[in-house]
Protein backbone atom coordinates (compact mmCIF):
# COMPACT_ATOMS: atom_id res chain seq x y z
CA UNK A 1 0.00 0.00 0.00
CA UNK A 2 2.88 2.36 0.72
CA UNK A 3 4.23 1.84 -2.80
CA UNK A 4 0.85 2.67 -4.32
CA UNK A 5 0.63 5.80 -2.19
CA UNK A 6 4.11 6.88 -3.22
CA UNK A 7 3.49 6.20 -6.92
CA UNK A 8 0.41 8.43 -6.75
CA UNK A 9 2.52 11.12 -5.05
CA UNK A 10 4.91 11.00 -8.01
CA UNK A 11 2.08 11.31 -10.55
CA UNK A 12 0.56 14.22 -8.62
CA UNK A 13 3.95 15.92 -8.47
CA UNK A 14 4.22 15.71 -12.26
CA UNK A 15 0.68 17.08 -12.65
CA UNK A 16 1.40 20.00 -10.34
CA UNK A 17 4.49 20.91 -12.40
CA UNK A 18 2.44 21.23 -15.57
CA UNK A 19 2.76 17.58 -16.62
CA UNK A 20 6.52 17.24 -16.53
CA UNK A 21 9.31 17.64 -14.00
CA UNK A 22 12.89 16.72 -13.23
CA UNK A 23 13.92 14.27 -10.56
CA UNK A 24 14.87 17.01 -8.12
CA UNK A 25 11.45 18.69 -8.53
CA UNK A 26 9.66 15.40 -7.87
CA UNK A 27 11.81 14.83 -4.78
CA UNK A 28 11.12 18.33 -3.49
CA UNK A 29 7.37 17.88 -3.96
CA UNK A 30 7.10 14.36 -2.52
CA UNK A 31 9.88 14.29 0.07
CA UNK A 32 10.87 10.83 -1.20
CA UNK A 33 14.48 9.64 -1.54
CA UNK A 34 15.94 9.65 -5.05
CA UNK A 35 16.36 5.87 -5.04
CA UNK A 36 12.69 5.34 -4.21
CA UNK A 37 11.61 7.76 -6.94
CA UNK A 38 13.82 5.96 -9.48
CA UNK A 39 12.23 2.60 -8.64
CA UNK A 40 8.71 4.01 -8.88
CA UNK A 41 9.47 5.75 -12.17
CA UNK A 42 10.81 2.53 -13.71
CA UNK A 43 7.49 0.81 -13.03
CA UNK A 44 5.43 3.77 -14.21
CA UNK A 45 7.55 4.04 -17.37
CA UNK A 46 7.06 0.34 -18.12
CA UNK A 47 3.27 0.71 -17.79
CA UNK A 48 3.10 3.87 -19.92
CA UNK A 49 1.91 6.14 -17.10
CA UNK A 50 5.12 8.18 -17.34
CA UNK A 51 7.47 8.85 -20.21
CA UNK A 52 11.00 10.25 -20.25
CA UNK A 53 11.73 13.24 -22.46
CA UNK A 54 14.92 13.83 -24.44
CA UNK A 55 16.15 16.26 -21.75
CA UNK A 56 15.75 13.42 -19.18
CA UNK A 57 12.81 15.10 -17.49
CA UNK A 58 9.79 12.95 -16.76
CA UNK A 59 6.29 13.60 -18.12
CA UNK A 60 2.82 12.14 -17.66
CA UNK A 61 2.31 9.27 -20.10
CA UNK A 62 -0.34 8.33 -22.60
CA UNK A 63 -1.79 5.51 -20.48
CA UNK A 64 -3.33 8.20 -18.26
CA UNK A 65 -5.40 9.48 -21.19
CA UNK A 66 -7.39 6.25 -21.30
CA UNK A 67 -8.04 6.35 -17.56
CA UNK A 68 -8.77 10.07 -17.63
CA UNK A 69 -11.31 9.67 -20.42
CA UNK A 70 -13.16 6.95 -18.51
CA UNK A 71 -13.09 9.03 -15.32
CA UNK A 72 -14.45 12.07 -17.16
CA UNK A 73 -17.36 10.04 -18.50
CA UNK A 74 -18.10 8.79 -15.00
CA UNK A 75 -17.84 12.33 -13.65
CA UNK A 76 -20.85 13.30 -15.74
CA UNK A 77 -22.83 10.37 -14.34
CA UNK A 78 -21.91 11.24 -10.75
CA UNK A 79 -22.74 14.92 -11.27
CA UNK A 80 -26.21 14.38 -12.74
CA UNK A 81 -28.23 14.32 -9.46
CA UNK A 82 -26.52 17.47 -8.20
CA UNK A 83 -27.15 19.28 -11.47
CA UNK A 84 -30.76 18.07 -11.47
CA UNK A 85 -31.24 19.48 -7.96
CA UNK A 86 -29.90 22.84 -9.09
CA UNK A 87 -32.37 22.87 -12.00
CA UNK A 88 -35.19 22.01 -9.60
CA UNK A 89 -34.23 24.89 -7.29
CA UNK A 90 -33.39 27.56 -9.86
CA UNK A 91 -35.49 26.58 -12.86
CA UNK A 92 -32.44 27.15 -15.07
CA UNK A 93 -29.86 25.00 -16.85
CA UNK A 94 -27.07 23.57 -14.68
CA UNK A 95 -23.59 22.70 -16.00
CA UNK A 96 -20.38 20.99 -14.91
CA UNK A 97 -17.11 22.05 -16.53
CA UNK A 98 -13.41 21.29 -16.13
CA UNK A 99 -10.19 22.85 -17.37
CA UNK A 100 -8.29 20.75 -19.90
CA UNK A 101 -5.02 22.48 -20.63
CA UNK A 102 -5.94 26.11 -21.24
CA UNK A 103 -9.54 25.42 -22.30
CA UNK A 104 -12.85 25.01 -20.48
CA UNK A 105 -14.66 21.80 -21.42
CA UNK A 106 -18.31 21.24 -20.53
CA UNK A 107 -18.63 17.64 -19.31
CA UNK A 108 -22.22 17.44 -18.03
CA UNK A 109 -25.48 19.36 -18.22
CA UNK A 110 -29.08 19.11 -17.07
CA UNK A 111 -31.27 21.51 -19.10
CA UNK A 112 -33.97 23.78 -17.78
CA UNK A 113 -37.52 22.49 -18.32
CA UNK A 114 -38.53 25.90 -19.72
CA UNK A 115 -39.09 26.37 -23.44
CA UNK A 116 -36.57 29.22 -23.63
CA UNK A 117 -33.38 27.79 -22.16
CA UNK A 118 -29.62 27.87 -22.56
CA UNK A 119 -27.46 25.03 -23.89
CA UNK A 120 -23.69 24.65 -23.56
CA UNK A 121 -23.14 21.51 -25.61
CA UNK A 122 -21.40 18.75 -23.65
CA UNK A 123 -17.88 18.43 -25.02
CA UNK A 124 -17.76 22.07 -26.11
CA UNK A 125 -14.37 23.74 -25.58
CA UNK A 126 -14.17 27.48 -24.91
CA UNK A 127 -11.56 29.90 -23.63
CA UNK A 128 -11.88 30.61 -19.89
CA UNK A 129 -11.80 34.41 -19.79
CA UNK A 130 -15.37 34.99 -20.99
CA UNK A 131 -17.21 32.31 -18.99
CA UNK A 132 -18.16 32.09 -15.32
CA UNK A 133 -16.92 28.49 -15.09
CA UNK A 134 -13.60 29.50 -16.63
CA UNK A 135 -13.12 32.49 -14.36
CA UNK A 136 -13.93 30.58 -11.18
CA UNK A 137 -11.36 27.91 -12.06
CA UNK A 138 -8.72 30.42 -13.17
CA UNK A 139 -9.18 32.34 -9.90
CA UNK A 140 -7.55 29.50 -7.99
CA UNK A 141 -4.74 28.92 -10.47
CA UNK A 142 -1.40 30.50 -9.53
CA UNK A 143 -0.49 30.48 -13.24
CA UNK A 144 -3.64 32.33 -14.35
CA UNK A 145 -1.62 35.17 -15.89
CA UNK A 146 0.43 32.65 -17.90
CA UNK A 147 -2.74 30.93 -19.14
CA UNK A 148 -4.14 34.25 -20.32
CA UNK A 149 -0.83 35.04 -22.00
CA UNK A 150 -1.12 31.85 -24.03
CA UNK A 151 -4.82 32.09 -24.91
CA UNK A 152 -5.27 35.82 -25.26
CA UNK A 153 -8.60 37.44 -24.42
CA UNK A 154 -10.54 37.61 -27.70
CA UNK A 155 -13.75 39.60 -27.68
CA UNK A 156 -16.91 37.46 -27.73
CA UNK A 157 -19.44 40.24 -27.08
CA UNK A 158 -19.24 43.92 -26.24
CA UNK A 159 -19.17 42.91 -22.55
CA UNK A 160 -16.14 40.58 -22.79
CA UNK A 161 -13.14 41.56 -20.65
CA UNK A 162 -10.25 41.81 -23.13
CA UNK A 163 -7.29 43.06 -21.07
CA UNK A 164 -5.24 40.86 -18.76
CA UNK A 165 -5.02 43.48 -16.01
CA UNK A 166 -8.78 43.93 -15.85
CA UNK A 167 -9.42 40.18 -15.86
CA UNK A 168 -6.84 39.53 -13.13
CA UNK A 169 -8.63 42.17 -11.05
CA UNK A 170 -11.90 40.35 -11.70
CA UNK A 171 -10.30 37.09 -10.53
CA UNK A 172 -9.40 38.82 -7.25
CA UNK A 173 -13.07 39.66 -6.80
CA UNK A 174 -14.07 36.09 -7.65
CA UNK A 175 -11.79 34.75 -4.93
CA UNK A 176 -13.17 37.26 -2.41
CA UNK A 177 -16.86 36.46 -2.99
CA UNK A 178 -16.52 32.76 -3.85
CA UNK A 179 -18.31 32.79 -7.19
CA UNK A 180 -17.86 34.08 -10.74
CA UNK A 181 -20.29 35.78 -13.08
CA UNK A 182 -20.66 35.90 -16.84
CA UNK A 183 -22.98 38.82 -17.58
CA UNK A 184 -23.30 38.41 -21.32
CA UNK A 185 -19.54 38.11 -21.84
CA UNK A 186 -19.65 34.82 -23.79
CA UNK A 187 -23.07 35.17 -25.43
CA UNK A 188 -25.35 38.19 -25.65
CA UNK A 189 -28.40 37.96 -23.43
CA UNK A 190 -27.10 34.98 -21.41
CA UNK A 191 -26.03 35.30 -17.77
CA UNK A 192 -24.31 32.66 -15.67
CA UNK A 193 -23.00 32.13 -12.13
CA UNK A 194 -20.38 29.49 -11.24
CA UNK A 195 -18.68 28.17 -8.12
CA UNK A 196 -15.64 25.90 -7.72
CA UNK A 197 -15.81 22.21 -6.83
CA UNK A 198 -12.92 21.15 -4.60
CA UNK A 199 -11.22 17.80 -4.15
CA UNK A 200 -10.30 18.70 -0.58
CA UNK A 201 -7.91 21.56 -1.24
CA UNK A 202 -7.78 22.15 -4.99
CA UNK A 203 -10.38 23.17 -7.55
CA UNK A 204 -10.95 20.39 -10.06
CA UNK A 205 -14.23 21.54 -11.69
CA UNK A 206 -16.92 24.22 -11.66
CA UNK A 207 -20.70 24.06 -11.28
CA UNK A 208 -22.83 26.73 -12.91
CA UNK A 209 -26.39 27.85 -13.54
CA UNK A 210 -27.10 29.73 -16.76
CA UNK A 211 -30.10 31.19 -18.51
CA UNK A 212 -31.64 34.27 -20.14
CA UNK A 213 -30.30 37.40 -18.47
CA UNK A 214 -33.64 38.63 -17.16
CA UNK A 215 -34.43 35.31 -15.46
CA UNK A 216 -30.99 34.83 -13.89
CA UNK A 217 -31.01 38.45 -12.67
CA UNK A 218 -34.43 37.90 -11.09
CA UNK A 219 -32.91 35.34 -8.67
CA UNK A 220 -31.38 37.01 -5.63
CA UNK A 221 -27.64 36.72 -6.24
CA UNK A 222 -26.55 35.47 -2.82
CA UNK A 223 -29.44 32.98 -2.80
CA UNK A 224 -28.24 31.55 -6.12
CA UNK A 225 -24.65 31.45 -4.85
CA UNK A 226 -25.78 29.54 -1.75
CA UNK A 227 -27.58 26.96 -3.92
CA UNK A 228 -24.47 26.47 -6.03
CA UNK A 229 -22.08 26.28 -3.07
CA UNK A 230 -24.23 23.65 -1.35
CA UNK A 231 -24.37 21.52 -4.51
CA UNK A 232 -20.62 21.92 -5.11
CA UNK A 233 -19.73 21.07 -1.51
CA UNK A 234 -21.96 17.99 -1.52
CA UNK A 235 -20.63 16.83 -4.89
CA UNK A 236 -16.99 17.30 -3.86
CA UNK A 237 -17.59 15.50 -0.55
CA UNK A 238 -19.33 12.60 -2.28
CA UNK A 239 -16.42 12.18 -4.72
CA UNK A 240 -13.50 12.70 -2.35
CA UNK A 241 -14.90 11.99 1.11
CA UNK A 242 -15.80 14.29 3.96
CA UNK A 243 -19.27 13.16 4.87
CA UNK A 244 -21.34 14.87 2.15
CA UNK A 245 -24.93 13.72 1.71
CA UNK A 246 -26.83 12.90 -1.42
CA UNK A 247 -28.05 15.60 -3.76
CA UNK A 248 -31.55 15.36 -2.39
CA UNK A 249 -30.68 15.66 1.30
CA UNK A 250 -31.06 18.69 3.47
CA UNK A 251 -31.51 22.36 2.78
CA UNK A 252 -30.19 23.73 -0.48
CA UNK A 253 -29.56 27.30 0.58
CA UNK A 254 -33.00 28.69 -0.06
Amino acid sequence: MQSVDRALDVLEALAEHGGQAGLSEIAARTGLPYGTIHRLLRTLLARGYVRQESDRRYALGGALVRIGGAAERMLAVWAEPYLAKLVELSGETANLAVLEGDFVVYVAQVPSPRKLRMFAEVGRRVLPHSTAVGKVMLAERPDAAAVLGRTGLPRRTDRTITTAGELLGELDRVRARGYALDLGEEENGVHCMAVPVHDGGRTFAALSVSGPAERIDAIEREELAAMLRKAADDFGAALFGGGGGSAGDGDRGR
